[in-house]
């Protein structure tokens, strides 16, 4: 128990002013609840000390707190000092934190990671080989890893099994009816566009799990904007160690006259990807607590690089004259440019506090963002002139409907983000409009695969 100072009892209303000091330090990554109990037993300490020299506890408590530091350099100072078991906490394992709920968690993630794993090589069992039906495991590749995610979330946020079922089964069971059922011909594009799009309406899918059956929630959407973002850098960080180990397992194999390509790409890489679908997701569940996000520290880096970049290209193009040379690759090129462009400024707005005041940094995304359109207006300039020259094919359509779509979702955070820089919209507009936007994406993606096979012919 704490001393309460010379005072006697504290009155009520200090407590409170402890309790929402002590909140806004239980928020910080480097502090657990042991460490908060510490922490507040210093700045207890503190009052007493001031209180026995002769002053109000109120007064006591604005002195402690002033001399312990502001929360923020507090909590950096604090795990300086604990760096020790700050690096065992990032360290993953079933003992981590030693506490039940940890071990439970990792072994429970170890499972839907095996799941997801094994799934690849359920379908040998009917006779499908990786190799010589590579087009069945190319449409059902997103179904093998994304529906053990889904169980694992619903599991995690504790979803009960009969709503996750509702919920979660009837859209997964519908999406492998039609991408097994289609009568794909042979090497049809339509076939390739479903086999691509698939994945991405299943991982929106997947946020539904994630949000714990809340997706509307503007907070728990844009929360799975910055888990996607993580996850995505977890996940290539995991790749390239993966292989790493596939080709020293293949090297030291070989060394000794044996021949185990094979096996390592049936089971170390194509299991360990999907496996590692999972394992990406845990970590950076485990670890946000712990250590800042990258996500966002990145798009710091990249905004005024790629800002640059765009603008040098646009001022080239008016320098020498020259216009695009349309082609399907330069429209992949550029519609990958615009995805990159809402990505760094998806986590811009993940990270940024709503209530701070605008800044150089929200000018650069505002350049970053407004170049992109500029540069993409070309492009379609471009595009249709081309399809108008050659007709209408399921990749053009595809391609022209994911830039229409990508365009409309940038043209309109331009938008605010001039209203927010002139003092017109608040910020929290700017994040409201990437949240609502989400469904579209679900929707196109869902068009692509379901609408587009029989549209064409399933050619």
């Amino acid at each position: 128990m704490h001393p309460a100072g010379a005072g006697g009892q504290q009155p009520p209303d200090l407590e409170a002013l402890i309790a929402e000091w002590r909140a806004g330090v239980e928020q910080q990554r480097a502090v657990d609840d042991a460490d908060a109990d510490e922490l507040e037993g210093h700045l207890r300490d503190q009052m007493a000390d001031l209180g026995s020299a002769g002053l109000a506890p109120d007064e006591a408590f604005l002195i402690a707190v002033k001399r312990m530091g502001s929360v923020d350099a507090l909590s950096t100072e604090f795990a300086r000092e604990h760096a020790d078991r700050l690096w065992k906490r990032l360290a993953p394992g079933p003992s981590a934190g030693g506490q039940p709920s940890a071990r439970r968690d990792f072994w429970t993630m170890i499972g839907f990671a095996c799941a997801a794993a094994l799934a690849v090589k359920v379908p040998e069992a009917f006779g499908l080989d990786l190799f010589d039906d590579g087009r069945f495991y190319a449409r059902n590749v997103g179904l093998f890893a994304l529906v053990p995610l889904a169980g694992f979330f619903a599991w995690r946020r504790g979803l009960p099994a009969a709503r996750a079922i509702r919920m979660l089964v009837p859209p997964f069971a519908a999406a492998a009816v039609v991408v097994n059922a289609y009568p794909f011909e042979d090497g049809s594009d339509t076939e390739a566009l479903a086999a691509l799009h698939l994945p991405i309406a299943l991982w929106l899918l997947v946020g539904v799990a994630y949000a714990g059956g809340d997706w509307r929630s503007d907070h728990k959407r844009m929360d799975y904007v910055r888990f996607t973002g993580e996850w995505f850098i977890y996940y290539v960080l995991i790749a390239l160690g993966g292989g790493v180990l596939a080709g020293f397992t293949a090297g030291a194999f070989d060394v000794i006259g044996i021949d185990a390509d094979d096996f390592v790409s049936s089971w170390v890489v194509a299991c360990g990807a999907l496996g590692a679908v999972v394992v990406a997701s845990w970590l950076v569940e485990a670890k946000q607590s712990v250590v800042e996000n990258m996500a966002p520290v990145l798009t710091k880096l990249f905004t005024p690089l790629f800002a640059a970049m765009l603008l040098a290209f646009l001022g080239a193009m008016v320098w020498t004259g020259r216009g695009i040379d349309f082609d399907r690759d330069v429209l992949i090129f550029f519609n990958l440019l615009l995805a990159l462009v809402l990505g760094l400024h998806l986590y811009a707005v993940s990270a940024r506090d709503h209530r701070a005041p605008h800044d150089v940094s929200d000018r650069l995304q505002f350049v970053l963002v407004a170049s992109a359109l500029v540069a993409d207006a070309l492009v379609l300039v471009a595009m249709v002139d081309r399809i108008s020259d050659f007709g209408l094919t399921p990749n053009r359509v595809a391609a022209l409907g994911e830039n229409v779509v990508l365009l409309v979702n940038l043209a309109w955070s331009a938008r605010l983000l001039l209203g927010f820089w002139r003092g017109r919209v608040t910020f929290a507009s700017v994040e409201r409009w990437q949240t609502a936007y989400t469904p579209v994406y679900l929707i196109w993606a869902t068009v692509v695969v379901g609408v587009f096979p029989p549209l064409f012919g399933f050619a």
